[in-house]
Protein backbone atom coordinates (compact mmCIF):
# COMPACT_ATOMS: atom_id res chain seq x y z
CA UNK A 1 0.00 0.00 0.00
CA UNK A 2 1.74 3.55 -0.84
CA UNK A 3 0.69 6.55 0.94
CA UNK A 4 0.27 9.99 0.44
CA UNK A 5 -0.07 12.06 -3.26
CA UNK A 6 3.17 12.53 -3.05
CA UNK A 7 3.13 8.94 -4.61
CA UNK A 8 1.22 10.23 -8.03
CA UNK A 9 -2.16 12.04 -7.37
CA UNK A 10 -1.81 15.51 -8.25
CA UNK A 11 -2.04 18.66 -6.43
CA UNK A 12 -3.71 21.11 -8.34
CA UNK A 13 -4.15 24.97 -7.04
CA UNK A 14 -7.54 26.26 -8.76
CA UNK A 15 -6.80 29.61 -8.13
CA UNK A 16 -5.28 30.91 -11.27
CA UNK A 17 -8.05 29.41 -12.43
CA UNK A 18 -10.94 31.58 -10.27
CA UNK A 19 -8.92 34.89 -10.06
CA UNK A 20 -6.05 34.50 -13.26
CA UNK A 21 -5.56 35.13 -17.14
CA UNK A 22 -6.61 33.32 -19.99
CA UNK A 23 -3.03 31.55 -19.97
CA UNK A 24 -3.36 30.80 -16.54
CA UNK A 25 -7.13 29.49 -16.54
CA UNK A 26 -5.52 27.04 -19.47
CA UNK A 27 -2.76 25.62 -17.57
CA UNK A 28 -4.96 25.02 -14.86
CA UNK A 29 -7.44 23.14 -17.04
CA UNK A 30 -4.48 21.46 -19.22
CA UNK A 31 -3.25 20.22 -15.68
CA UNK A 32 -6.79 18.81 -14.68
CA UNK A 33 -7.35 16.82 -17.88
CA UNK A 34 -4.18 14.94 -17.54
CA UNK A 35 -5.14 14.26 -13.96
CA UNK A 36 -8.29 12.93 -14.54
CA UNK A 37 -6.70 11.07 -17.84
CA UNK A 38 -4.00 9.18 -15.43
CA UNK A 39 -5.63 9.09 -12.51
CA UNK A 40 -9.45 10.02 -12.34
CA UNK A 41 -8.46 11.66 -9.53
CA UNK A 42 -6.75 15.09 -8.38
CA UNK A 43 -6.74 17.23 -5.07
CA UNK A 44 -7.74 21.03 -5.91
CA UNK A 45 -6.30 23.45 -3.39
CA UNK A 46 -7.61 26.90 -3.18
CA UNK A 47 -11.34 26.19 -5.23
CA UNK A 48 -13.31 28.60 -3.37
CA UNK A 49 -14.96 27.12 -0.36
CA UNK A 50 -15.11 29.13 2.41
CA UNK A 51 -13.57 27.40 4.86
CA UNK A 52 -16.18 29.02 7.83
CA UNK A 53 -18.87 27.31 6.02
CA UNK A 54 -17.13 23.82 5.51
CA UNK A 55 -16.48 23.31 9.05
CA UNK A 56 -20.15 24.42 9.74
CA UNK A 57 -21.35 21.46 7.83
CA UNK A 58 -19.12 18.80 8.92
CA UNK A 59 -20.36 19.69 12.66
CA UNK A 60 -23.90 20.00 11.68
CA UNK A 61 -23.30 16.17 9.88
CA UNK A 62 -21.25 14.97 13.45
CA UNK A 63 -24.71 16.13 15.39
CA UNK A 64 -27.24 14.89 12.92
CA UNK A 65 -25.26 11.11 12.89
CA UNK A 66 -25.41 11.69 17.13
CA UNK A 67 -28.95 11.45 17.48
CA UNK A 68 -30.70 8.27 18.04
CA UNK A 69 -31.10 5.41 15.48
CA UNK A 70 -35.11 5.74 16.10
CA UNK A 71 -34.82 9.75 14.54
CA UNK A 72 -32.51 9.06 11.96
CA UNK A 73 -35.10 6.13 11.14
CA UNK A 74 -37.84 8.60 10.62
CA UNK A 75 -36.26 10.24 7.84
CA UNK A 76 -35.02 6.73 6.30
CA UNK A 77 -34.16 6.45 2.42
CA UNK A 78 -37.32 4.73 0.03
CA UNK A 79 -36.18 4.82 -3.54
CA UNK A 80 -33.48 5.57 -6.41
CA UNK A 81 -36.49 7.67 -7.52
CA UNK A 82 -35.92 9.54 -4.70
CA UNK A 83 -32.17 9.18 -3.49
CA UNK A 84 -32.97 11.10 0.08
CA UNK A 85 -32.77 10.27 3.34
CA UNK A 86 -31.02 8.29 5.92
CA UNK A 87 -29.10 4.98 4.63
CA UNK A 88 -28.14 2.55 8.32
CA UNK A 89 -25.30 0.66 8.65
CA UNK A 90 -24.79 -2.13 6.04
CA UNK A 91 -27.86 -0.80 4.29
CA UNK A 92 -25.41 0.29 1.43
CA UNK A 93 -23.08 -2.42 -0.97
CA UNK A 94 -21.22 0.25 -2.94
CA UNK A 95 -19.53 -3.41 -4.17
CA UNK A 96 -22.48 -5.89 -4.63
CA UNK A 97 -19.89 -8.92 -4.49
CA UNK A 98 -19.13 -8.13 -0.47
CA UNK A 99 -21.24 -7.71 2.68
CA UNK A 100 -22.88 -4.58 3.58
CA UNK A 101 -20.75 -1.19 3.98
CA UNK A 102 -19.78 -0.66 7.48
CA UNK A 103 -21.21 3.34 7.22
CA UNK A 104 -24.24 5.70 7.41
CA UNK A 105 -25.18 8.29 5.58
CA UNK A 106 -27.65 10.81 4.73
CA UNK A 107 -28.21 12.10 1.35
CA UNK A 108 -29.81 15.30 -0.09
CA UNK A 109 -30.60 16.82 -3.38
CA UNK A 110 -30.85 20.66 -4.08
CA UNK A 111 -34.93 21.36 -4.65
CA UNK A 112 -36.98 22.50 -7.28
CA UNK A 113 -40.52 23.51 -7.16
CA UNK A 114 -41.89 20.82 -9.59
CA UNK A 115 -39.92 18.31 -7.82
CA UNK A 116 -41.86 14.98 -7.03
CA UNK A 117 -39.28 13.84 -4.34
CA UNK A 118 -38.31 16.57 -1.61
CA UNK A 119 -35.63 16.39 0.93
CA UNK A 120 -36.53 14.83 4.61
CA UNK A 121 -35.46 16.90 7.45
CA UNK A 122 -35.25 15.31 10.58
CA UNK A 123 -38.22 17.17 12.73
CA UNK A 124 -37.27 20.20 15.14
CA UNK A 125 -34.04 20.53 13.68
CA UNK A 126 -34.03 23.85 11.75
CA UNK A 127 -30.21 24.32 12.17
CA UNK A 128 -29.48 21.42 10.17
CA UNK A 129 -31.74 21.99 6.91
CA UNK A 130 -30.35 25.46 7.09
CA UNK A 131 -26.91 24.45 7.67
CA UNK A 132 -26.81 21.82 4.38
CA UNK A 133 -29.02 24.24 1.73
CA UNK A 134 -26.28 26.97 2.35
CA UNK A 135 -23.47 24.39 1.77
CA UNK A 136 -25.23 22.64 -0.83
CA UNK A 137 -25.27 26.48 -2.99
CA UNK A 138 -21.32 26.50 -1.90
CA UNK A 139 -20.81 23.13 -3.62
CA UNK A 140 -22.77 24.18 -7.07
CA UNK A 141 -20.83 27.43 -7.03
CA UNK A 142 -17.49 25.41 -6.87
CA UNK A 143 -18.49 22.25 -9.31
CA UNK A 144 -19.97 24.36 -11.85
CA UNK A 145 -16.44 26.24 -11.85
CA UNK A 146 -14.51 22.82 -12.14
CA UNK A 147 -16.72 22.04 -15.47
CA UNK A 148 -16.03 25.05 -16.75
CA UNK A 149 -11.84 24.21 -16.18
CA UNK A 150 -13.22 20.43 -18.08
CA UNK A 151 -14.62 22.27 -20.73
CA UNK A 152 -11.76 24.59 -21.23
CA UNK A 153 -9.27 21.22 -21.17
CA UNK A 154 -11.43 19.78 -24.00
CA UNK A 155 -11.82 22.93 -26.30
CA UNK A 156 -16.00 23.20 -25.68
CA UNK A 157 -17.53 26.30 -24.93
CA UNK A 158 -16.88 27.23 -21.33
CA UNK A 159 -20.83 26.89 -20.83
CA UNK A 160 -20.87 22.98 -22.29
CA UNK A 161 -21.13 21.14 -19.35
CA UNK A 162 -22.40 23.58 -16.95
CA UNK A 163 -25.71 23.55 -19.45
CA UNK A 164 -25.67 20.30 -18.87
CA UNK A 165 -25.96 20.49 -14.89
CA UNK A 166 -28.52 23.24 -14.88
CA UNK A 167 -31.13 21.68 -13.11
CA UNK A 168 -28.83 20.68 -10.34
CA UNK A 169 -29.78 16.94 -10.38
CA UNK A 170 -26.88 16.64 -7.75
CA UNK A 171 -26.95 14.43 -4.90
CA UNK A 172 -25.07 15.81 -0.84
CA UNK A 173 -23.88 12.85 1.01
CA UNK A 174 -23.01 12.97 4.92
CA UNK A 175 -21.25 10.23 5.40
CA UNK A 176 -20.11 8.37 8.70
CA UNK A 177 -18.01 5.86 9.22
CA UNK A 178 -18.47 4.39 13.14
CA UNK A 179 -15.49 3.57 15.29
CA UNK A 180 -15.14 -0.66 15.03
CA UNK A 181 -15.09 -2.47 18.02
CA UNK A 182 -12.00 -3.99 20.21
CA UNK A 183 -11.41 -7.32 18.27
CA UNK A 184 -13.57 -6.79 15.37
CA UNK A 185 -12.39 -8.75 12.55
CA UNK A 186 -13.53 -8.39 8.90
CA UNK A 187 -16.28 -11.02 7.20
CA UNK A 188 -16.50 -12.13 4.18
CA UNK A 189 -14.03 -9.20 3.08
CA UNK A 190 -16.44 -6.09 4.37
CA UNK A 191 -15.08 -2.89 4.99
CA UNK A 192 -15.99 0.93 4.97
CA UNK A 193 -17.07 1.22 1.59
CA UNK A 194 -16.71 -1.39 -1.03
CA UNK A 195 -14.49 -0.69 -3.98
CA UNK A 196 -16.79 0.83 -6.81
CA UNK A 197 -16.17 4.25 -9.69
CA UNK A 198 -19.07 7.29 -8.98
CA UNK A 199 -21.75 7.18 -11.02
CA UNK A 200 -22.41 10.70 -12.44
CA UNK A 201 -19.90 13.68 -13.90
CA UNK A 202 -17.74 14.87 -11.33
CA UNK A 203 -17.38 13.99 -7.22
CA UNK A 204 -15.89 16.78 -4.39
CA UNK A 205 -15.14 15.00 -1.37
CA UNK A 206 -14.05 16.96 1.58
CA UNK A 207 -12.13 14.75 3.92
CA UNK A 208 -11.96 15.12 7.81
CA UNK A 209 -8.25 14.14 9.35
CA UNK A 210 -8.94 10.16 9.93
CA UNK A 211 -8.50 9.31 6.09
CA UNK A 212 -9.04 5.67 4.79
CA UNK A 213 -9.94 6.34 1.11
CA UNK A 214 -7.80 4.56 -1.12
CA UNK A 215 -7.63 4.78 -4.87
CA UNK A 216 -6.61 2.20 -7.32
CA UNK A 217 -3.57 2.98 -10.15
CA UNK A 218 -3.65 2.14 -13.41
CA UNK A 219 -1.37 -0.42 -12.43
CA UNK A 220 -4.09 -1.88 -9.88
CA UNK A 221 -2.59 -1.22 -7.40
CA UNK A 222 -4.36 0.54 -4.39
CA UNK A 223 -2.95 3.37 -2.73
CA UNK A 224 -3.90 6.05 0.56
CA UNK A 225 -5.72 9.46 -0.93
CA UNK A 226 -4.37 10.91 2.25
CA UNK A 227 -6.41 14.09 3.05
CA UNK A 228 -4.04 17.29 2.97
CA UNK A 229 -5.79 20.30 4.95
CA UNK A 230 -7.44 22.92 2.41
CA UNK A 231 -8.05 20.74 -0.34
CA UNK A 232 -10.90 19.14 -1.91
CA UNK A 233 -10.21 15.78 -3.40
CA UNK A 234 -12.48 15.87 -6.92
CA UNK A 235 -12.90 12.48 -9.30
CA UNK A 236 -14.38 11.56 -12.49
CA UNK A 237 -17.21 9.59 -12.47
CA UNK A 238 -18.49 6.78 -14.98
CA UNK A 239 -21.09 9.29 -16.74
CA UNK A 240 -17.81 11.65 -17.71
CA UNK A 241 -15.62 8.09 -18.56
CA UNK A 242 -18.47 7.41 -20.94
CA UNK A 243 -18.86 10.86 -22.18
CA UNK A 244 -15.30 11.67 -23.13
CA UNK A 245 -14.43 8.53 -24.82
CA UNK A 246 -11.88 7.13 -21.76
CA UNK A 247 -10.36 10.68 -21.95
CA UNK A 248 -10.80 11.28 -18.80
CA UNK A 249 -10.67 8.50 -16.35
CA UNK A 250 -13.47 6.53 -13.96
CA UNK A 251 -10.87 5.17 -11.63
CA UNK A 252 -12.01 2.41 -8.90
CA UNK A 253 -11.76 3.56 -5.23
CA UNK A 254 -12.52 2.31 -1.87
CA UNK A 255 -12.70 3.05 2.13
CA UNK A 256 -10.74 0.89 4.23
CA UNK A 257 -10.18 0.81 7.85
CA UNK A 258 -6.66 1.88 8.73
CA UNK A 259 -5.32 -0.35 11.69
CA UNK A 260 -4.13 3.60 13.25
CA UNK A 261 -7.58 4.81 12.98
CA UNK A 262 -9.94 1.52 13.50
CA UNK A 263 -11.04 3.16 16.88
CA UNK A 264 -12.08 6.77 15.64
CA UNK A 265 -15.36 7.78 13.97
CA UNK A 266 -14.27 9.43 10.32
CA UNK A 267 -16.56 11.85 8.59
CA UNK A 268 -16.74 12.79 4.90
CA UNK A 269 -18.62 14.64 2.52
CA UNK A 270 -19.22 14.34 -0.61
CA UNK A 271 -21.06 16.20 -3.67
CA UNK A 272 -21.94 14.14 -6.29
CA UNK A 273 -22.31 15.89 -9.41
CA UNK A 274 -25.14 14.77 -12.29
CA UNK A 275 -26.25 16.14 -15.16
CA UNK A 276 -30.05 17.07 -15.99
CA UNK A 277 -31.74 13.81 -15.97
CA UNK A 278 -33.09 14.12 -19.76
CA UNK A 279 -28.93 15.29 -20.59
CA UNK A 280 -28.30 13.29 -23.42
CA UNK A 281 -24.51 11.69 -23.30
CA UNK A 282 -22.89 10.93 -26.33
CA UNK A 283 -18.83 11.36 -27.33
CA UNK A 284 -18.17 14.36 -27.33
CA UNK A 285 -16.55 15.13 -31.04
CA UNK A 286 -13.48 16.47 -29.14
CA UNK A 287 -12.69 12.63 -27.65
CA UNK A 288 -13.23 10.74 -30.65
CA UNK A 289 -10.18 10.17 -33.45
CA UNK A 290 -9.83 7.54 -36.44
CA UNK A 291 -7.72 5.48 -34.04
CA UNK A 292 -10.29 5.78 -30.83
CA UNK A 293 -13.97 5.91 -31.81
CA UNK A 294 -16.54 6.24 -30.00
CA UNK A 295 -17.23 3.62 -27.87
CA UNK A 296 -20.77 4.12 -26.45
CA UNK A 297 -23.74 4.88 -27.81
CA UNK A 298 -25.82 7.52 -26.26
CA UNK A 299 -27.77 7.55 -22.77
CA UNK A 300 -29.62 9.51 -21.16
CA UNK A 301 -28.25 10.66 -17.22
CA UNK A 302 -31.75 9.64 -15.66
CA UNK A 303 -31.70 5.97 -16.67
CA UNK A 304 -27.79 5.42 -16.36
CA UNK A 305 -28.42 6.74 -12.47
CA UNK A 306 -31.61 4.82 -11.78
CA UNK A 307 -29.51 1.77 -13.48
CA UNK A 308 -26.52 2.51 -10.77
CA UNK A 309 -28.64 3.23 -7.87
CA UNK A 310 -31.15 -0.20 -8.09
CA UNK A 311 -27.50 -2.42 -8.45
CA UNK A 312 -26.61 -0.73 -5.36
CA UNK A 313 -29.66 -0.85 -2.97
CA UNK A 314 -31.51 -3.37 -5.04
CA UNK A 315 -35.33 -3.31 -6.00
Amino acid sequence: MADQAQEGIPVIDFGPFLDGSQVDQQAVADQMRQASRDWGFFYLANCGMPADRLADTFAASKNFFALPVDEKSQVAWQSAESNRGYVGIKRERLDPSRPGDLKEAFNLAPEQPQDVHKNLWPAGRPEFESAMTDFLDECIRTADRVLEAFALALEQPSDFFVDAHNQHHHTLRLLHYPPLPEGFEPHDGESRAGAHTDYGSITLLFQDDVGGLEVQTRAGEWIRATPIPGTVVVNTGDLMHRWTNHVFCSTPHRVNVAPEHRHRDRYSIAFFCHPNKDAEIACIDSCATAENPPLYGPITAGQHLHEKLTNTYGT
